[in-house]
């Protein structure tokens, strides 16, 4: 296994949301990254908003010009995986959350990748140990669950796998360091910590909105106030995607709790009319 100062270059797999701002984080810790996505006009994208997200700090005086151009100086796209992963030492996936996409795309990364490079997924919920079963050397493989946006969430939740070495574990957590993000060690199982305790707080509020509790702002407000939330669940909700709250909560309730877990009603109507949340310009609230 590398160490720390052996870490030179990056392959983010994914130009989304989480992908680019991953790929925004490591460029800044002054690794060569390259952004992969299957069309190009999903990097184009994915660009567009590093780019956004760089000036908006600028802006803010949280980094000076010089820091800036330097962070997309280490940046680079592509659409053809071979050149994406070509002599890395991390790859990062953050591609959507489809076991089989997955360990598909995992197990055609490690035909290409030095053996001793690390492997890493971005998934808020599903087993990493199930990934890494599509890759020979599953010691080196282990969860990064990163929190939207990366560039601004400070947190970074290591999943260990059942066969993720202590090595890989502990270079995680440098890397994290690195990337300015504070890291969390938790076992693999069904939901993490994040995503389980998020979910219920989610799928609670959507819950009380179904039954005409209170208002999403109200019911918001009373999380952000009562309780020090920088964002309300119906707003968080919003924000990482309804469809992929929704297909957390199935998942979920199918391995640990079908009563707990169990999708709103609400929530799967919404999601049927293409209600997403920011993506698609509306959810709970109008974006």
């Amino acid at each position: 296994m590398k160490s720390i100062d052996e870490i030179q270059s990056v392959a983010v797999l994914g130009a989304g949301t989480m992908g680019n701002g991953i790929a925004q984080i490591s460029a800044q810790a002054g690794w060569r990254t390259r952004l992969y996505d299957i069309e190009e006009a999903f990097v184009a994208k994915g660009m567009e908003r590093i780019q956004a997200m760089l000036q908006k700090a600028v802006d803010r005086g949280k980094m000076d010009e010089e820091g800036r151009a330097r962070t997309l100086e280490l940046l680079s796209t592509t659409c053809d995986l071979e050149e994406a992963v070509s002599g890395v030492d991390l790859v990062i996936e953050a591609i959507p959350e489809r076991m089989e996409l997955k360990k598909e795309v995992f197990a055609r990364v490690a035909s290409l990748v030095a053996e001793d490079c690390l492997l890493a997924t971005n998934t808020s919920s599903l087993s990493v140990t199930e990934i890494a079963g599509a890759v020979p050397g599953p010691e080196r493989f282990l969860g990064m669950h990163y929190f939207n946006p990366p560039p601004i969430m400070k947190l970074c939740e290591i999943v260990r796998g059942e066969k993720s070495s202590d090595e890989t574990v502990a270079l995680a957590r440098e890397i994290a360091l690195r990337q300015g993000r504070e890291p969390i060690v938790v076992k693999d199982r069904p939901g993490f910590a994040s995503s389980r305790l998020g979910l219920i707080l989610g799928l609670e509020a959507i819950r009380m909105v179904e039954e005409e509790v209170a208002s999403p702002e109200d019911i918001d407000k009373a999380m952000k106030l009562g309780y020090r939330h920088p964002m309300g669940p119906l707003e968080l909700t919003d924000l990482v995607g309804l469809d992929v709250r929704l297909s957390i909560a199935k998942y979920l309730a199918k391995t640990l709790d079908d009563r707990r877990f169990a999708p709103p009603a609400l929530l799967e109507r919404m999601v049927a009319e293409g209600k997403l949340g920011k993506k698609s310009g509306e959810g709970f609230y109008k974006w």
